[in-house]
């Protein structure tokens, strides 16, 4: 299709939706920002609609009505059934003639390198692993929860603090800081105090998540329980990581290892050194960086690939996220 075709990037996540539309020579036309996408929860149909009102925006001030390549990196395309379903319910809204839907972690690993190939973990509110090669082969987990083995993301850690502090303040489990750090955010004198508020739902459920940064607090203070629970998460994204790059035969090459997502973005110093040393011991060759790039940066490079758009227009792509983020919706 070359440089005149044009992109439709959409990174569809929990909580936003980030869109673009870009021409075939990397110049971005339009952005803008919605709604989480979350189809697990309101249907397929609605999740689209909080991404069609964006992407209705996007088009508006690109002063286009459809495009040559959607490329779509949404959350809960967790199998490929799921990205088959999701991709006919945005093939049916008419936005282009090419629909590609991957998975959203997809979009963070291929905003962070120069060509489609590496692997990347996010570890945010849950946690996932990717990996992809030029070739086209990809490595992945269903990353669905315990389930499918996973565990780790912030949910994750938020319980296993919750599980260890309850323990400690019942004689069940070892002491630990932790027994008095949880419940002094949420201004509780005990954990029993904190359970009960949290079983009745005077807490709402999604304030767990702010538990996440207590538990790393309370590592760097030295508390073992805590730190143990940083040191299994250092394990946990390396185990990912080296089962992605040996599926993908890439251990014997330098390949870079992307992270991202909230918890690993922060950089906590005993997870991100932690997770370092376990990956030079077991997957020397590979390169870890952070990546704080724009996932929408990732789903358009996406679909500069499909449509076979050369490096100069890469280049220009990144330049426009790097000096520009996406346009954030009111209140955002």
């Amino acid at each position: 299709m070359g440089l005149t075709a044009r992109v439709l990037a959409v990174d569809a996540g929990n909580s936003k939706t980030d869109v673009a539309v870009v021409a075939g020579d990397g110049t971005v036309l339009a952005t803008a920002r919605g709604g989480g996408f979350r189809p697990q929860a309101v249907g397929v149909g609605s999740a689209v609609d909080a991404v069609a009102e964006a992407v209705e925006r996007a088009f508006a001030a690109a002063g286009v009505s459809a495009v040559d390549q959607v490329s779509a990196c949404l959350a809960n395309a967790d199998f490929p059934v799921e990205e088959e379903r999701l991709a006919a319910a945005l093939d049916a809204r008419g936005w282009g003639g090419a629909v590609e839907v991957r998975n959203d972690t997809f979009a963070l690993l291929r905003a962070g390198v120069p060509e489609p190939r590496g692997v990347a973990v996010v570890c945010g509110a849950g946690i996932n692993c990717v990996g992809m090669r030029p070739d086209g082969r990809t490595a992945r987990f269903p990353a669905i929860g315990r389930i499918s083995g996973d565990w780790g993301g912030g949910w994750g850690l938020a319980e296993e603090a919750l599980w260890y502090a309850a323990r400690a303040e019942d004689g069940r489990g070892e002491a630990t800081e932790l027994a008095r750090a949880l419940p002094a955010h949420f201004g509780h004198p005990t954990m029993l105090a904190l359970i009960e508020a949290l079983h009745l739902e005077h807490i709402a459920h999604a304030r767990r998540y702010e538990l996440t940064p207590v538990l790393f607090a309370t590592a760097a203070g030295g508390d073992p329980v805590a730190r143990a629970i940083v040191d299994r998460l250092a394990r946990e994204v390396v185990a990912m990581a080296t089962v992605a790059l040996t599926r993908l035969d890439l251990l014997a090459e330098e390949t870079p290892v992307l992270l991202g997502g909230g918890v690993l973005a922060a950089r906590h110093p005993q997870l991100d050194d932690g997770i370092r040393e376990l990956l030079a011991a077991k997957a020397p060759k590979a390169v870890a960086r952070v990546v704080v790039a724009s996932p929408v940066l990732g789903a358009a490079l996406l679909g500069l690939d499909a449509i076979g758009a050369d490096r100069e227009a890469q280049e220009r792509l990144r330049g426009f996220f790097t000096t520009r983020p996406p346009t954030p919706s009111p209140g955002d």
